[in-house]
């Protein structure tokens, strides 16, 4: 068993690689989606993929916080709820509702994935399953908790709504890509992008634990860079794209 000072400086080290990638992330494009290429490997099934890619997140979380103390107050087991419904979503429901078939996805890709989830799923699970500190049920008004909810819960409802946008875009048998005009997609042109950030930063104030801020940094690290890519290939590909609209923050950025 890790002692918890080691364990902290673990996670400070995976902070600063966080930091360090983020930069970098904005010049180089995973080949993924709409920016597939195949220099990068040999390719499996997207969904498979995606299944692959997103379930060791889930697994891993759940096995390290299972096997710890088994004596967690109720407070801990709904944060253990919030990542539980988030990934079981993510990496089992969401994948069989994209129109999909057809693509693929670099194995390298799925690698690091599955090397990054299961990074996160860990340093969360074995937080919340021995180092936490004590979350009364006073924690459930705490100004912390409320506010971190109310961001969670948001940040998701907008992610599976731009999801559920995205997925109906394209009609039975439509290939390709077309520019969304929902409501959410009004103003910015990666709602969901937007939305899983503000639910991994709210999962830090709601828990304010140093793995969740890890694990937020990581999020924004990957997708911040990721969301301004799509902008920039709608703007490029499409001569009618919406010219008021940004790519990740309203009226911003």
């Amino acid at each position: 068993m890790l002692n918890e000072t080691l364990f902290n400086e673990l996670i400070y080290v995976w902070i600063f690689i966080g930091i360090i990638i983020f930069p970098i992330m904005f010049f180089v494009k995973p080949p993924y989606g709409r920016h597939t290429r195949k220099n990068w490997g040999a390719l499996i099934n997207n969904k498979l993929g995606w299944i692959i890619m997103e379930f060791p997140a889930l697994a891993v979380f759940m096995f390290f916080f299972l096997k710890g103390k088994t004596n967690q107050s109720f407070v801990v087991w709904i944060f253990f709820g919030f990542w539980v419904f988030h990934y079981f979503n993510r990496s089992i429901i969401y994948p069989f509702r994209t129109k999909t078939a057809n693509k693929q996805i670099p194995f390298l890709i799925v690698f690091l994935a599955i090397f990054f989830n299961s990074i996160n799923g860990f340093i969360n699970g074995y937080y919340f399953a021995n180092f936490h500190p004590q979350y009364d049920i006073s924690w459930l008004y705490d100004i912390r908790f409320i506010i971190g909810s109310i961001m969670f819960i948001f940040g998701m409802l907008i992610n599976r709504l731009a999801d559920n946008d995205l997925i109906n875009l394209r009609k039975p048998g439509e290939i390709g890509y077309k520019i969304p005009n929902t409501q959410l997609f009004k103003n910015i042109s990666c709602p969901n992008h937007a939305g899983e950030m503000l639910e991994w930063v709210g999962f830090a104030v709601l828990t304010w634990s140093l793995p969740a801020l890890a694990f937020a940094i990581w999020t924004i690290s990957n997708v911040l860079p990721r969301s301004l890519s799509h902008h920039k290939w709608y703007k490029t590909n499409f001569e009618n794209y919406p010219a008021n609209r940004k790519a990740v923050i309203p009226y911003i950025l």
